[in-house]
């Protein structure tokens, strides 16, 4: 279970009981967060029911329900079935993950949601993901070579690309981030385990040549020490990745270089 951040000087009331939909006998209830920095309201928790029989088995198939029959103000990301994966992670009954993947059949009793915590709210289950963006762009998420470009491609073995298996999956949903208390207390100078896990991802890349100023780039007591190895991130990962261990990996290459 997870804490959320809430807009200064602000509590969560219990906001609109929605009526359930006329005909309906296979119901389920949700309870969604909502906010609008446009309206001077504190953050409230509107309740809604969804007919089960009108639409699909996941979380993200009730919350475009809702929009579509019930309520159409209530705000949300989904690039899902789009070519672009993790923009609907939220926390559904108390958990980091993604609404696509999350079925209502794992969820007892009403279906809790809320925007991924600790971030800043732009509105209702939406969060500000600027700052992790920005640092995301500052491990130079891309190949970087000194050794002029061959005609065709940069070849690497089987074994090299093996070791990029686990990293290389991160769809950068934040999931893994907004689940880490030092990622909470110090998210303007931690990096966060999913921006160390991109910059591993590139550290181990064979093809990669600019080893020795990426590790210059992260080498720093805040931007990777500030990781205590709490799990919460592999835990929460939707992929089943462990960001804790490519953060281990970054520390004992900084080792191996000092020796």
């Amino acid at each position: 279970m997870v804490q959320l951040t809430l807009p200064k000087n602000s509590t969560i009331s219990k906001g609109k009981t929605w009526p359930k939909p006329e005909g309906a006998v296979n119901l389920r209830e949700f309870h969604i967060y909502r906010w609008n920095p446009d309206d001077n309201l504190n953050p409230r928790v509107d309740t809604y029911f969804v007919n089960v029989d009108d639409c699909g088995p996941m979380v993200l198939d009730a919350i475009i329900w809702i929009k579509n029959k019930v309520d159409p103000t209530l705000t949300f990301r989904r690039s899902c079935r789009e070519g672009v994966c993790g923009s609907c992670a939220m926390n559904i009954d108390g958990t980091n993950t993604l609404a696509c993947t999350r079925s209502m059949t794992e969820v007892k009793g009403a279906i809790a949601i809320y925007p991924l915590p600790h971030m800043s709210v732009v509105k209702d289950l939406v969060p500000d993901l600027t700052n992790f963006y920005a640092q995301h762009a500052s491990v130079q998420p891309w190949l970087q070579t000194i050794t002029p470009a061959p005609e065709k491609e940069w070849r690497q073995t089987p074994s090299d690309r093996a070791k990029l298996d686990g990293l290389y999956e991160c769809i950068l949903c934040a999931c893994c981030s907004t689940s880490c208390p030092s990622y909470w207390w110090n998210s303007d100078r931690y990096l966060g385990p999913a921006v160390l896990l991109q910059a591993y991802r590139w550290i181990s890349d064979s093809r990669d040549e600019a080893t020795g100023e990426r590790l210059d780039n992260v080498e720093d007591p805040f931007r990777l020490y500030r990781c205590h190895t709490i799990m919460n991130c592999a835990k929460a990962c939707p992929k089943g990745l462990n960001p804790a261990k490519a953060i281990a990996d970054i520390k004992d290459l900084m080792i191996e270089r000092q020796l």
